[in-house]
């Protein structure tokens, strides 16, 4: 039975990196969740507006303070506050719910504010993805995000809110047409849903 919470093995980190290398995608691989928060640091220029999609991947690995808080970045959060989210953001940096070993990419929302941005709204995408979401193909992808992904973000949307979270809108990213657009840094230590 698949727990959707362990580490990737190397040899299916390597077919989703290469997956996601062939459809177009930008791969970095890192090995722990502060290595992807420097990387991020570096990818993120000081004097472009960013947007940081609601993640617990970006908030535990410190990445949504850094952007967000620092004052170091020119976060659209900070500011036009939370409502004003920008649909067309120099950068937008967020995570994923799934990634195929063959390089497709899903992902769920309830608001769907990261997704016309990750769509092709953005210049450009950083996604930062525990490797414990890499699926053997999109049918284990879709099940992870309804049956696994959901159910977390659900306890902690109850917690705070005192009711569940939904998935209203669902994403898959087949390919990227421009191969810089789409940077995507797999972390071989499982981080977040």
């Amino acid at each position: 039975m698949t727990t959707f919470a362990e580490p990737a093995d190397a040899e299916q980190l390597e077919r989703a990196t290469q997956g996601l290398t062939d459809r177009g995608f930008a791969v970095q691989v890192v090995d722990t969740a502060e290595e992807a928060r420097k990387l991020v640091a570096d990818l993120v220029p000081r004097d472009k507006g960013v947007f940081t999609a609601v993640s617990e991947t970006l908030r535990l690995a410190g990445i949504s303070a850094d952007l967000d808080e620092s004052g170091d970045y020119r976060s659209v959060r900070a500011e036009q506050g939370e409502r004003a989210v920008a649909a067309t953001p120099d950068y937008i940096v967020g995570s994923v719910h799934a990634v195929t070993e063959a390089g497709q990419v899903v992902v769920a929302s309830a608001s769907g504010s990261q997704l016309g941005p990750y769509a092709s709204g953005a210049g450009r995408v950083i996604w930062v993805v525990g490797s414990q979401k890499i699926v053997k193909d999109l049918d284990t992808g879709l099940r992870r995000t309804w049956e696994h992904t959901l159910k977390l973000e659900s306890e902690r949307i109850e917690r705070l809110y005192g009711q569940p979270s939904f998935i209203a809108k669902l994403l898959i990213v087949e390919r990227e047409h421009d191969p810089e657009r789409v940077t995507v840094v797999l972390v071989r230590e499982a981080i977040g849903f």
